[in-house]
């Protein structure tokens, strides 16, 4: 079958085992070709083909209901539903999304970009279903990292005790982003070894051979069950929930991968089909990547597998700022501690864990537990410094709240991955952070608009130990040098920069500051262009000391207005009686898509170009007053 004259999933239900096999490895050289220019996901679609193709030719999407967990291993899904015309436009602005959509398409029933949600989805859609008294398949499809997660155990848990029909693929390929980690990741894999399972998988396959699914596969479905209830206890994680097994499977065997899908179809009750994938599959940069390099990748030469994204000469990403002077600073502070959930490549710590592996702590796909645990470290008078994309750190909100900033505890927060990320879209950017934090007691949070001032307010948040301490930065690189002596920064305070004679005020943070100084000066503009780098608490001695100068005031900010600092600033004005207007450029009250950053901040007009505009009508306007 050519893989473009393939418009709906029913399409391939007429062919072979053999044109199946065939079609997987087109689908593996589209994916690589295509992503190669696009950027996307790529390892995670390189282990599902086989299983995405066996699960369309079994059931009948979009009756019934395909979960993808995070949704980021979902392209071969859309290939097999009639968009892979689309794919040149993946993830780009008005393009199709990197993860699934439900306003993309009817097969597409749930959207996620956070994992371990696809399990109490599903459980709710199966009761729904019930409800109705309708009759389809519910299929989540989860993986070995996303079932580690603490919600993913909680729906185990109530699926056990509801008991309704629904397939739970369990798609183990021993990775997350990074090398899983945890008593769990062990139990998976004494669940893919035990002599016990493999002796039951002969019993399986021998099961299988027969051209009746009756009594022989039923009877070795239970032995299975009970193989783990009697013999690997420590490993009957599903047994214990009361939710049968069926497995472990080959997931690149289709034609095994369909017999196995037809008996779980029959079964009455949950059921967890392991199948055992390997991420990147087809593809040997990826197969032999353990770091996670290749899960989400920018373009690429797919020959040599190189990326074609550079970072400029002198440039470190921010990521690798924070986390080399965390490094530095933990030389001489024996008390300091790192902490990632689930993302040591991504926030760039893999230099620490190798220099003090008895002071890291990877806690898997676990942000809550991470939260707490730092709390729990800095409670008993060690300095933790924990990393945590800001999306993701809306996960454990409860536990900045309750847990640390309650108790003022010393946590030092890297906040990465902070404003709009781009292509990743709406589950991704990190936009709400500061609305976040900023309404915690005790919290401090600051964003450094140059690598210089991020060494130095790394520094100041291990210098203090009174209360918790978040640094938010940005996907991206930035100049590096390192500081041969760090300066103290007194929490609270701005600072600001003349490009002449001031006749208008900009306030705004992060890298966003230099490149108005830039462009002020390349203009001839004159404006005191103000560094915010505190949200809270924030220089209200400096804000009253604009407010005097009577100029026009523009507050520009590349995150969500509504409880950012301009909230701050505005709310501030109005309680100390300050008569001044102040102009609000920031993002509205809406979810942002995915798109590249500089077309995102054009369309939201939150761009330097839309700023500018602003500026010259105002100085214009002040001017003739």
């Amino acid at each position: 079958m050519n893989l473009y004259d393939i418009k709906e999933p029913c399409d391939i239900k007429s062919c072979s085992f053999e044109e199946l096999n065939e079609l997987a490895g087109d689908i593996r050289e589209f994916l690589i070709q295509s992503i190669s220019k696009t950027g996307g996901h790529l390892s995670s679609n390189l282990g599902i083909v086989e299983l995405t193709l066996a699960l369309h030719y079994v059931f009948d999407s979009p009756k019934d209901k395909f979960i993808f967990d995070v949704g980021h291993q979902s392209y071969v899904h859309k290939m097999l539903t009639g968009r892979l015309k689309d794919f040149s436009n993946l993830r780009q602005y008005k393009g199709i999304a990197g993860f699934q959509k439900r306003g993309e398409s009817v097969h597409d029933p749930w959207e996620a970009g956070h994992s371990s949600t696809s399990l109490s989805a599903a459980l709710g859609m199966a009761v729904a279903r019930d409800l109705d008294g309708s009759h389809f398949h519910i299929l989540p499809i989860i993986g070995d990292g996303a079932l580690s997660g603490g919600m993913a155990m909680e729906a185990l848990n109530q699926i056990g005790s509801e008991q309704r029909n629904m397939i739970i693929i369990f798609n183990d390929n021993n990775m997350s982003i990074s090398k899983n980690v945890g008593a769990m990741d062990e139990a998976f894999t004494r669940l893919r070894t035990s002599r016990s399972y493999t002796h039951l998988k002969d019993d399986l396959k021998h099961s299988l051979s027969t051209t009746r699914l009756g009594s022989n596969v039923l009877d070795t479905m239970k032995r299975v069950k009970n193989a783990v209830k009697d013999n690997i206890v420590d490993t009957s994680i599903f047994g214990e929930f009361n939710i049968d097994y069926l497995g472990p499977v080959d997931g690149h065997n289709i034609k095994n991968l369909v017999k196995v899908l037809k008996i779980a179809k029959q079964h009455e009750g949950p059921i967890v089909l392991h199948v055992i994938t390997q991420k990147g599959k087809g593809y040997s940069f990826a197969e032999h990547d353990e770091e996670g390099a290749w899960h989400g990748v920018s373009q690429f030469d797919p020959k040599t597998g190189q990326s074609l994204a550079k970072n400029p000469p002198q440039h470190k990403s921010w990521s690798e700022v924070i986390s080399a002077t965390v490094l530095d600073l933990a030389h001489d502070n024996q008390d300091i501690v790192a902490i990632t959930p689930a993302m040591k490549s991504g926030s760039k710590l893999q230099k620490f864990f190798e220099t003090y592996p008895q002071r890291s702590f990877d806690c898997g796909i676990a942000e809550e537990h991470a939260m707490t645990f730092a709390a729990g470290l800095a409670a008993a008078g060690k300095r933790p410094f924990i990393s945590v994309y800001s999306s993701f750190l809306q996960r454990a909100y409860d536990q900045i709240h309750h847990d640390v900033a309650r108790m003022k505890l010393p946590v030092v927060i890297g906040i990465d991955r902070c404003g709009l990320v781009g292509e990743d879209g709406e589950t991704h950017h990190g936009v709400f952070d500061i609305a976040m934090l900023r309404p915690i007691p005790n919290m401090i949070l600051a964003q450094p608009k140059d690598s210089e001032e991020a060494q130095n307010l790394i520094y100041s948040a291990f210098q203090q130990n009174q209360y918790p301490y978040a640094i938010r930065y940005p996907r991206g690189s930035v100049p590096y040098k390192k500081l041969s002596a760090y300066s103290y920064i007194e929490a609270g305070t701005w600072s600001y920069q003349d490009t002449g004679e001031p006749q208008l005020v900009v306030i705004s943070y992060g890298s966003d500051v230099d490149k108005i100084v830039q462009k002020a000066e390349a203009n001839q503009l004159s404006l005191r262009v103000v560094n915010a780098r505190f949200f809270k608490p924030f220089d209200t001695e400096m804000l009253e000391e604009l407010c005097a100068m009577q100029l026009p005031i523009i507050v520009y900010e590349s995150d969500v207005q509504i409880g950012g600092l301009s909230s701050a600033i505005v709310e501030y004005a109005n309680d100390h009686g300050l008569k001044n207007t102040f102009v609000r450029i920031g993002l509205r009250d809406h979810f942002v898509e995915h798109g590249s950053i500089p077309k995102l901040r054009k369309v939201e007009q939150v761009d330097l170009g839309t700023l500018f505009q602003v500026i010259k009508d105002m100085l214009k306007e002040h001017s003739c007053e």
